[in-house]
């Protein structure tokens, strides 16, 4: 039902002739801001924030790996974020995934771990613990999908089938993604098949270009309307300046269909400014496409047919009734942005959870060099203040409780939600969390006096005679002495002892 003011708003856009409801008035939440444009939510997830003002449910539901017991993480507050304390305090000890994400709107289409689909098998629920982010200044936790996990349901109510009109948005990042169909979000198929052109209306993330050429090297937002993801009625780019979004951390992406002769895409940083129509025309020439055949299922993370090789980050995302007015879609990437997705944590210096740090090599050689990723490995860099802005993100890391061990710790890229430092064969990577026993122990490490003694050093947690070390300008885990070159024991004390020290990101 209609708020008030929308209804208000109706009446007065009618009395002035401009033929639509306009869009709400600042301060209003997404599916507020549509309800007022006359397109309201049929669908609103979220796992980190209420999308109505008047909110005061469930988020999302967590299991328990050491008892199968499951619990609802809600809100601080109505209209307010998620209470990411519940969480840690109900799964500490353990490891928990995310089985269940609730529908904020009265229709109740909450999604569940997806089933076997035509081109996959049954999907698991994602790490809970994996995607930890400030969000309007609250600790909260996203959902990171990896490939092989994937949410749906498929008896839905209210959301568009046979050719219908609608909309929708997801905030996601693009530091998360891969060329692997297909990371989706909308509407799909009841049976979790292929049944054909049309049967499928979602929004698509990611690097892989379907129908060539595709500008840049994305990723892209995408139609995913079954049988292609498509930039336009022709499938492939006709608009060179869409090169993708590039490594943001936090993405607005937003389709609308008014499916019988047009759709449309758009993208935003959804840290800060508006949206940038990428497509706006008639729907694919192929047979099938124009009218559409929507089945009205919701998938998140996976294909229509449940190709779930892809991989995603899900933060928030909405499907309306009817096509919105431009003006709600920039209201409510001007709400996105208010909420300042990846704030800064308000804590910094110290190896206490939560803070932001920069981490400093002691040797005599290298007092100016800090941790940093790079091409997606662990290096050593000289960072100063005359540094550019990216290379102080890459040396930026958020201390979160270890992985695999609360007492110890892992270290999240400030850059890259949701990836963390972690040892593979030795060496240190920057790899995005994906909730095996493996990666726990891998991206844990136990802080100790420095070995020189000055500052801190950090024990692998599966390895704990060898240490984070700089060798060669080059991160290793390293013992002091061994067969590896990276365990020389020249200069091996100093090597592995770091001072933990402010953020150089803000």
């Amino acid at each position: 039902m209609l708020s008030v003011f929308a209804v208000c708003a109706t009446l007065v856009a009618l009395l002035l002739g401009t033929g639509a409801p306009q869009a709400a008035a600042a301060g209003s939440l997404p599916c507020d801001v549509y309800a007022a444009a006359g397109t309201p939510c049929v669908a609103a997830h979220s796992m980190v924030r209420a999308l109505y003002s008047s909110y005061n449910g469930s988020l999302y539901q967590v299991k328990r790996a050491s008892d199968s017991a499951t619990k609802d993480i809600g809100l601080l507050a109505a209209g307010g974020y998620a209470d990411a304390a519940a969480q840690d305090s109900f799964c500490s000890g353990t490891t928990c995934i995310i089985t269940k994400i609730y529908d904020q709107s009265s229709r109740h289409n909450d999604l569940t771990v997806e089933g076997a689909g035509g081109a996959g098998a049954a999907d698991v629920g994602a790490p809970a613990d994996a995607l930890p982010v400030t969000v309007g200044g609250h600790q909260v936790y996203g959902l990171e999908i990896s490939a092989g996990m994937g949410y749906r349901n498929d008896s839905t109510s209210g959301v568009a089938t046979n050719g219908a009109a609608e909309g929708m948005y997801m905030v996601t990042s693009g530091t998360h993604v891969n060329g692997a169909c297909c990371f989706d979000y909308g509407n799909a198929e009841t049976n979790n098949k292929d049944t054909g052109n049309g049967h499928m209306d979602a929004i698509n993330f990611g690097t892989e270009c379907w129908f060539a050429p595709c500008y840049g090297s994305g990723p892209w937002v995408q139609a995913d309307l079954e049988n292609g993801l498509f930039q336009s009625d022709a499938g492939y780019s006709k608009n060179s300046s869409n090169t993708g979004t590039g490594a943001l951390p936090f993405v607005t992406a937003l389709l609308k269909n008014n499916g019988q002769n047009h759709f449309a895409l758009k993208w935003g940083n959804a840290q800060s400014g508006g949206l940038t129509t990428t497509y706006s025309g008639g729907e694919p020439t192929t047979s099938g496409y124009s009218p559409m055949h929507q089945e009205g299922a919701i998938v998140l993370g996976t294909g229509g047919d449940n190709s779930n090789g892809s991989i995603g980050s899900f933060f928030e995302g909405v499907m309306t009734s009817g096509i919105p007015t431009d003006a709600a879609d920039d209201s409510v990437q001007s709400n996105i942005v208010s909420v300042g997705y990846g704030g800064a944590t308000g804590s910094t210096g110290t190896l206490n959870a939560g803070s932001e740090i920069s981490l400093r090599a002691t040797t005599s050689c290298c007092t100016s060099d800090y941790v940093r990723h790079q091409n997606n490995a662990g290096v050593l860099s000289s960072i100063t203040s005359s540094s550019s802005s990216l290379d102080k993100n890459d040396a930026t890391w958020i201390v979160r409780k270890g992985l695999a061990d609360a007492s110890c710790v892992s270290f999240e890229s400030r850059n890259y939600p949701g990836d963390y430092l972690r040892h593979y064969n030795f060496t240190i990577y920057r790899q995005p969390m994906d909730g095996t026993a493996q990666f726990r122990a891998d991206a844990t490490f136990c802080p100790t006096t420095g070995k020189s003694g000055t500052g801190t050093s950090f024990a692998s947690y599966n390895y704990p005679t060898k240490y984070l070390r700089h060798y060669d300008y080059n991160l290793y885990v390293a013992s002091d002495g061994g067969s590896n070159a990276w365990d020389s024991s020249t200069s091996w004390t100093d090597d592995v002892s770091w001072a933990v020290s402010s953020p150089w990101a803000p």
